[in-house]
């Protein structure tokens, strides 16, 4: 079994940081205690997701997962192409250096290892005819 870290954006997490700091600021001026503890579980959701986004290889599988909700497993042999995209469309990549999955007929999913050479080495050990299409 192979593992990837998901590569992160810093631009991403000091935006985020910032937002839910304004949002606490308010809240705790507002002496709305609710929200401010709600917004505190919001935010350990998205630490604890932040921190276990990865992607594995474990057999003939590529396995996602994200957070508590997000766990998806595809047959390698299903994929068709991997290209590198730099779309913004949500999904279990925290970089919007991304890498998208198509396989099936017509499903795709974006991700974001941090080494992609090395994701892309492991998956065509196991799948040789994917097409890799990665930008100049």
């Amino acid at each position: 079994m192979e593992k990837f870290k998901s590569k992160i954006d810093l631009w991403f997490v000091i935006l985020v940081s910032i937002l839910f700091t304004l949002i606490l600021i308010r809240l705790a001026y507002d002496q709305n205690w609710i929200g401010f503890i709600f917004i505190i579980f919001v935010i350990s959701y998205v630490i604890y997701s932040f921190s276990t986004t990865m992607y594995s290889i474990e057999g003939d599988k590529l396995k996602i997962k994200c957070g508590y909700f997000f766990n998806f497993l595809i047959e390698v042999k299903k994929i068709k192409t991997i290209s590198e995209t730099f779309n913004i469309i949500s999904s279990p990549a925290l970089s919007f250096n991304r890498l998208e999955i198509l396989y099936n007929k017509y499903d795709t999913l974006l991700i974001s290892p941090k080494d992609k050479n090395r994701f892309l080495e492991a998956i065509k050990r196991i799948n040789p005819e994917i097409k890799i299409v990665l930008k100049k």
